[in-house]
């Protein structure tokens, strides 16, 4: 393959990734369109207890109803759906409130681990500085006799 053509081919790549976004972390910290912020809202919805009641009252009136032989109209069940729409519904609800403690969970912990990751780092340069001779024997050479301070930021 020539060279403009990979070249070619990782911009071509590049435009998808932008244009379906990352799928190692589906659920971005900050939504980068409007679209990605309403539709964020959407599990938040779907797992909210209004939204839940509501469906539940609905399976009330289109299943348990009919069973204990009161009518319910053909355009009630038409517009609301019969007992697998309702119970299918609920099910995404709890579907949806789950997937919403993972995420959210899922960043915390991520969040957590970064500053672990960041204690154990100046902990590490701390003790090359306390120990520097022991360092050095060890063959770690450039951490030692600097001043401990803030950790110098990698570019």
């Amino acid at each position: 393959m020539e060279p403009d053509e990979s070249a070619a081919s990782e911009a071509d790549h590049e435009g998808m990734a932008a244009l379906a976004g990352s799928t190692n972390d589906l659920a971005d910290d900050v939504p980068r369109s409007r679209v990605d912020r309403v539709l964020r809202w959407v599990p938040r919805i779907l797992s909210s207890k209004p939204h839940v009641v509501a469906l539940m009252g609905l399976g009330i009136y289109l299943i348990l109803l009919p069973i204990l032989g009161v009518r319910v109209s053909a355009n009630a069940e038409l517009i609301g759906g019969n007992y697998t729409n309702v119970t299918s519904d609920i099910g995404a609800c709890i579907a949806a409130g789950g997937t919403l403690h993972l995420v959210n969970q899922g960043r915390k912990r991520r969040k957590m681990d970064e500053e672990r990751l960041t204690l154990i780092r100046e902990t590490h340069r701390l003790l090359h500085y306390v120990y520097d001779d022991a360092a050095r024997e060890l063959g770690h050479v450039g951490h030692a006799g600097s001043e401990p301070g803030p950790p110098a930021s990698s570019a």
